[in-house]
């Protein structure tokens, strides 16, 4: 548990592992025409609180699945929910536009703070970029749209979890 915003976020080996697969997931799955930079898939960092993480990894079919820190995981509502599909769809196809702010890289390390990580999955490379939330300043549209797309996948994901709350409880 990070006392410090400095510190780093307590994982399990579950979490690391499922990230680290999601990062390095084959583009050979979703086109084999895919162009050298054309992204299908995202992997975001978002810090939640001083002691919860939480990965969200959004590919171009729509498929989008949470993964905690603690090892917990929230997946398989984009085979039941449309709005997320297209809520994913929709984030995936536009993160091109964000490459030119991105870095090439091979290191995947957990952010500090409240930085939230930024990965695009292309056939060529993995890129990586940071965005501070609430701090992104008006000069960067590429940051502030990827960030609004993002949100409203989260939001698609929250709104997944309730509905799938309410339907055990009904069946309880």
């Amino acid at each position: 548990m990070p006392n410090k915003m400095t510190e780093r976020y307590t994982v399990t080996q579950k979490y690391l592992m499922t990230r680290g697969q999601a990062i390095n997931f084959p583009a050979r799955f979703f086109n084999a025409n895919l162009k050298k930079n054309e992204v299908f898939g995202v992997v975001i960092d978002i810090p939640m609180s001083p002691t919860v993480l939480t990965t969200m990894v959004c590919f171009v079919n729509g498929a989008a699945n949470l993964y905690f820190n603690n090892g917990g995981e929230y997946t398989g509502a984009s085979q039941k929910y449309r709005n997320l599909v297209q809520a994913t769809h929709t984030l995936v196809v536009n993160s091109g536009q964000l490459i030119p702010k991105c870095e090439k890289t091979k290191t995947y390390d957990l952010p500090k703070g409240k930085t939230h990580n930024i990965f695009l999955l292309t056939k060529n490379a993995v890129y990586h970029t940071e965005i501070k939330p609430g701090i992104i300043p008006e000069d960067e549209p590429e940051l502030r749209t990827f960030y609004v797309l993002y949100q409203r996948v989260l939001n698609e994901l929250r709104s997944c979890q309730l509905k799938d709350d309410a339907e055990k409880r009904r069946q309880a």
